[in-house]
C-alpha cells in the first residue's frame, strides 16, 4: 500500500511540477518520498508525461525554483522554434562535416593485417619454386616407372638424408628443389636401367620462428616452410599501434639479412623483400618513426609513417593524389617550431620547387576545398520540372532556358510572375528583374525575354494560396535558394506526373484543414474545370512566394545602406497574395500587381491609393496618389507609373462587398439542402426560402451550429483540459490523496481530449420565425437541424440504467430517476439539470419545480443528467465541469444522429 500510495503522489509531484506550480505547493515531505523511488520508476513517469526529468531532478536538488527552467513560461511558439532549430543542427549533412572534422586519422596499413586468425595455415597446394632449399622434416613423393615400376615417399632426416630401401642413403640437404629433382633422377637411373623418374614434394617441414618487438601478440609461432615474412606478422595479430610498417627487420642467427618495408607492398605492390623465411629466423618490428598526417581533400587521409628522404610530394602519393575538388594552391601545413609551438605554413602544392620541400615529423597537412561556385552558370529555382544548374550560352535569353510550359514546368507554376536574382558587383549586391511567362511564350522578342548573365538565378513560384501561420512550417523559411534543390528535383519528379493541378480561387472563402497534411477545400472555391490531387502542404509551400522571396527579401535589406534605399514595396487590399516584394528594376504598378498574383474578384478597380516616402529638406514625408488601376492594368502610363522604394500600393475592396456563403438546411424542412446567402440575410428568410417547417418538425428541438463557435469550444475545452490537470495535481498533494484512482484520472482526460465541438448556438426557433426582432444574422457554414417530433425523456448520468422513456405530463424528474433504476452511490442529487431540446439548460430545484409554471414543467425530447458527485471525488470540483461538458455533447449528438 506505500508503495501504491508513493508511486500516486510522485505522479502527481510530476505534474505539479511540469505545470509550473509554485514551489509552495510542494513540500519537503513529497520530494524525498518522490526521491526514494527507483531512478528507473522516475524515468518512466517522465517520459509516459512528456516531462524532462533532468529539469525536475534540478528542482528537487534545491536550486531556484523561480529562475529554474521548469519554472518559466514557455509558449508553443517558443518551443516549436527550439524544435527545428535542434533540427537543423541535427541535419545528416552538417552532423557528417562536424564528426570529419573531429575525427582521429587512422594510421595507414594497420587495417591491412589487424583481425588476422589467431593461428596462420598457409595454403599446401601451391607451386613450388624452384629455388626452394630442402631440410630436414620436408617429405619427397619419387615414382619409377618403365623397367620398374615403384612409388615411395621419403623424408629428409634429420642428418640431411633421403634413405631409399635398395639403394641406401642419398645426401639431399641444401640443395634446391629444381637441384633435388636433377641429382636424384641421376642417381636413381644409374643404379636401375631403363627406369624413368618423377620427383615432387609431397610436404613441406614446419619451423619455428620469432616474431618480436610492436607485434599485436609477439612470440614464438610454427610456421610452413614457405611463410614470407608478412605471412609471420599476420601469424601475430598484425602490427601494434605504435609499431612501425617501414622498418622490418629480419635476423638470422644474430645477423640482419634483410629489411622489409611494408609501404612497397601496401602502396606499389612491390613484395621483392618479402623474402622467405627459414626455421629460427627472427621478425622484429621496432617502434613507429617519424609520421605526418594529412587530411581534407586527400584520396586517403591517414597518418603515414616518413622515410628519410620523404618531401610534400611523396606524401600527396602516399595518400592517393588529390582529389578533384582540392585548392592545392593554398594547403595548410601544421608544425612545431623551435619553441615546441604550432605554427602555420601555407605551402603551394602546385608548385614543384614547394612540393619538394621536406615534410617533417609531426606535421598536420590539411589540404582544402575549392569554392562550391560556380562560374558561367544559372540556376533554375521552384517550380520547375528539372531545377538545378545549367550552363550559360553566349546570348543566352531566358526562353532558351524554358522554352514552354508544358515540359519545363510544373502544372501549377504561375506563368504571371517570375524573378531573376542577378549579382551586381564583386560584393555579391543584388539586383532583381522580373518577367512574365506567358508574355515570353507568346513573343520572343518581349522584354520579358531577359538576356542571361553568370550566377543568375530563375525563380519560378506557384500558384498555392498563402498558408496561415498555423499551416505553414516556419522552420524551413530559413532555407536558402541553394539549399533548397535537393529537395526540389526529388519533388519535381513526383510532381511532374500529376495532372492540372488546382487552383484557389477566393482566399477568405477557403475553408483548408491540414488532417494528415493533406488540403480539403469546397468545391465551390475552386475555378471551374480545374482538377486537383492529393497535394501536400509541404508540397505547396516549397515553391510559394512565402518560402522563396525570404532569402531574397532578407538580403535586399541587408545591402541598403546610406545612399542605397532598400529596394522593397509592398502592396496590401483586395490581391492574393499581399506582402512585401522585391522592387524589380523599371518595375510599375501593374508589375507589382502582377507579382501579388493579381487582384481579387472584389477589388474596387476605379481607385487604389500608392503611399510613398518624399524627402522634404532632411524630413522624410509620406505623400498619396490616387491611380486608377483599370488604366494600369491596361498599361496605361498615366497611372502605370514606376515605383520606387518603400511604395505601398494599397487595392481597395467594392463598397458592400460581400461573397457567397453557403447555410445548410437539414431535417424537417420543405426543400432541405444548400443554400447561398449574402450578408445580412436572416435565419427566418431562409426558412421562408426553404418552403418552411413540416408538419412533423419539432422546432422546439432545433440544433444549430455555427464554425466559429465550433473553434471557440475547442479552445475552451483544451482550456479546461489543462485546469483539470492542475487541479487535479493540486488536490493529489494534499494530505488527504490517494483516493483518486490514477487510471480514473487519466480515463477522464482521455475522455475529455476524444469530445468533438459542435459549436452549438442555443435558439429559440419558434420566436425565430415568430419575431424578427429576435431574428439571427447567419453566417457561412451554418447549419441548421430541426429533427423529428420526439415524445420521449432521456435519463443519463448517475443513474442505475442511461435509458429514455415516453412523455408522460403526470410524471415528474423523480418518477422518470425512479423508472431508470434510481441514483448511483455517487450521484449528486443536488445538482440535477435538466437540457431542453433546443439546448438550453435548467437546474433541478424540488421545491420550485411543482410550483407550477409552463417554463419549469418538463417537454417532450428533454434530458435529465444526473452528474458525479464531485465531494464523493475528493472535493475535486472540475469533476463537474468535465462530465456536464461531455452529457451535454452527447445530448447535442444524441439529438441530431439521424444526420
Amino acid at each position: 500500500m506505500m508503495n501504491i500510495t508513493r508511486y500516486l503522489i510522485a505522479t502527481f509531484l510530476l505534474f505539479a511540477l511540469s505545470l509550473n506550480l509554485h514551489a509552495q505547493q510542494v513540500s519537503a515531505q513529497q520530494i524525498e518520498q518522490f526521491k526514494k523511488l527507483p531512478k528507473t520508476q522516475q524515468q518512466a513517469l517522465a517520459k509516459s508525461m512528456g516531462i524532462d526529468l533532468n529539469a525536475i531532478e534540478a528542482q528537487l536538488s534545491g536550486s531556484n525554483v523561480q529562475n529554474s527552467p521548469i519554472n518559466t513560461l514557455i509558449t508553443p511558439r517558443d518551443i516549436n522554434s527550439f524544435n527545428n532549430d535542434n533540427l537543423k543542427v541535427k541535419d545528416a549533412e552538417e552532423t557528417e562535416k562536424a564528426e570529419a572534422i573531429f575525427k582521429t586519422l587512422p594510421r595507414f596499413g594497420l587495417d591491412v593485417f589487424a583481425n588476422a586468425p589467431a593461428t596462420f595455415s598457409p595454403v599446401m597446394d601451391i607451386a613450388i619454386p624452384e629455388g626452394y632449399i630442402l631440410g630436414t622434416g620436408d617429405s619427397v613423393s619419387i615414382q619409377v616407372f618403365g623397367k620398374e615400376n615403384r612409388e615411395m615417399q621419403l623424408t629428409v632426416t634429420r642428418e640431411g638424408e633421403l634413405v631409399f630401401p635398395t639403394l641406401g642413403p642419398i645426401s639431399v640437404a641444401g640443395l634446391t628443389f629444381s637441384e633435388l629433382k636433377s641429382f636424384v633422377v641421376s642417381k636413381i637411373q644409374q643404379k636401375i636401367i631403363g627406369v624413368n623418374v618423377v620427383v615432387s614434394l609431397a610436404e613441406l617441414r614446419s619451423m619455428r620462428i620469432f616474431v618480436l618487438g610492436e607485434a599485436y601478440k609477439p612470440g614464438p609461432y610454427t610456421l610452413s616452410s614457405l611463410s614470407s615474412v608478412t605471412h609471420a606478422i599476420f601469424a601475430a595479430g598484425g602490427v601494434s599501434d605504435i609499431g612501425s610498417l617501414r622498418n622490418i627487420q629480419v635476423k638470422r642467427s644474430g645477423k640482419l639479412i634483410q629489411q622489409v618495408d611494408l609501404y612497397d607492398l601496401l602502396i606499389e605492390g612491390d613484395s621483392s623483400s618479402d623474402i622467405l623465411l627459414q626455421s629460427g629466423d627472427v621478425v622484429f618490428i621496432p617502434p613507429q618513426g617519424k609520421s605526418v598526417s594529412i587530411a581534407g581533400e586527400v584520396r586517403r587521409p591517414a597518418i603515414y609513417e616518413l622515410s628519410q628522404a620523404d618531401d610534400f610530394a611523396s606524401v600527396i602519393k602516399m595518400a592517393g593524389g588529390l582529389l578533384p575538388a582540392a585548392y592545392p594552391k593554398s594547403t595548410i601545413v601544421e608544425r612545431y617550431n623551435k619553441s615546441d609551438l604550432r605554427s602555420i605554413l601555407n605551402i603551394d602544392l602546385s608548385d614543384k620547387s614547394q612540393k619538394a620541400e621536406k615534410v617533417q615529423a609531426g606535421d598536420f597537412i590539411r589540404v582544402l576545398k575549392s569554392s562550391d561556385l560556380y562560374v558561367d552558370s544559372i540556376t533554375l529555382i521552384g517550380a520547375v520540372a528539372r531545377p538545378g544548374k545549367y550552363q550559360l550560352q553566349n546570348n543566352m535569353l531566358l526562353s532558351d532556358v524554358i522554352t514552354n510550359a508544358d515540359s519545363h514546368l510544373l502544372p501549377y507554376a504561375d506563368l504571371n510572375y517570375g524573378i531573376i536574382v542577378r549579382e551586381v558587383d564583386s560584393a555579391r549586391n543584388i539586383e532583381i528583374l522580373q518577367f512574365n511567362l506567358v508574355k515570353v511564350f507568346a513573343d520572343k522578342s518581349s522584354k520579358s525575354n531577359i538576356q542571361l548573365s553568370s550566377n543568375d538565378k530563375i525563380i519560378i513560384f506557384s500558384k498555392a494560396f498563402k498558408f496561415s501561420e498555423e499551416q505553414f512550417l516556419l522552420d524551413e523559411l530559413a532555407y536558402t535558394q541553394e539549399e533548397l534543390l535537393a529537395k526540389e528535383r526529388n519533388l519535381a519528379i513526383e510532381t511532374s506526373k500529376q495532372k492540372e493541378f488546382w487552383e484557389i480561387h477566393e482566399q477568405n472563402d477557403v475553408m483548408a484543414e491540414t488532417k494528415d497534411e493533406k488540403i480539403y477545400t469546397s468545391i465551390d472555391n475552386i475555378n471551374s474545370g480545374a482538377e486537383h490531387d492529393n497535394v501536400t502542404i509541404r508540397e505547396m509551400a516549397l515553391f510559394s512566394r512565402q518560402r522563396l522571396l525570404v532569402p531574397i527579401v532578407n538580403k535586399l535589406r541587408y545591402q541598403a545602406g546610406v545612399g542605397e534605399a532598400v529596394k522593397l514595396i509592398e502592396i496590401d487590399g483586395e490581391v492574393k497574395f499581399p506582402g512585401v516584394y522585391p522592387l524589380g528594376k523599371g518595375a510599375r504598378v501593374i508589375d507589382l500587381i502582377l507579382a501579388a498574383g493579381g487582384v481579387k474578384e472584389s477589388a474596387y478597380l476605379s481607385r487604389a491609393e500608392l503611399t510613398r516616402n518624399e524627402m522634404s529638406g532632411i524630413n522624410s514625408v509620406k505623400t498619396s496618389k490616387n491611380i486608377h488601376l483599370v488604366n494600369a492594368l491596361n498599361n496605361i502610363e498615366q497611372d502605370n507609373i514606376l515605383l520606387r522604394s518603400k511604395d505601398r500600393l494599397n487595392i481597395h475592396r467594392i463598397p458592400s462587398w460581400s461573397a457567397n456563403h453557403v447555410i445548410e438546411l437539414r431535417g424537417e424542412v420543405l426543400f432541405p439542402g444548400k443554400y447561398t446567402v449574402s450578408r445580412g440575410d436572416s435565419l427566418s428568410s431562409i426558412i421562408n426560402k426553404a418552403g418552411g417547417l413540416t408538419a412533423f418538425a419539432d422546432p422546439n428541438g432545433s440544433v444549430f451550429s455555427r464554425t466559429k463557435l465550433k473553434q471557440l469550444e475547442k479552445q475552451n475545452l483544451i482550456k479546461v483540459s489543462a485546469d483539470l490537470r492542475i487541479e487535479m495535481a493540486t488536490k493529489s498533494l494534499s494530505s488527504n490523496s490517494g483516493i483518486t484512482s490514477y487510471s480514473e484520472i487519466q480515463s477522464l482526460l482521455a475522455d475529455l481530449s476524444k469530445v468533438e465541438p459542435l459549436g452549438r448556438l442555443v435558439i429559440n426557433l419558434p420566436q425565430v420565425i415568430a419575431k424578427n426582432d429576435y431574428d439571427i444574422a447567419i453566417e457561412g457554414g451554418d447549419v441548421l437541424y430541426i429533427p423529428t417530433q420526439n415524445r420521449s425523456i432521456n435519463v443519463m448520468g448517475q443513474v442505475q440504467v442511461n435509458s429514455s422513456h415516453m412523455f408522460d405530463s403526470s410524471s415528474s424528474v423523480e418518477d422518470y430517476i425512479t423508472q431508470s433504476g434510481g441514483l448511483k452511490k455517487r450521484a449528486d442529487d443536488e445538482r440535477i439539470y435538466i437540457i431542453s431540446s433546443n439546448g438550453s439548460i435548467k437546474m433541478f430545484e424540488e421545491s420550485n419545480w411543482f410550483s407550477g409554471g409552463a417554463d419549469s414543467a418538463l417537454k417532450p425530447g428533454d434530458s435529465i443528467v444526473v452528474p458525479l458527485d464531485s465531494e464523493y471525488m475528493n472535493n475535486l470540483t472540475l469533476w463537474t465541469t468535465a462530465t456536464t461538458i461531455m452529457y451535454n455533447t452527447a445530448v447535442a449528438i444524441a439529438a441530431i444522429s439521424g444526420l
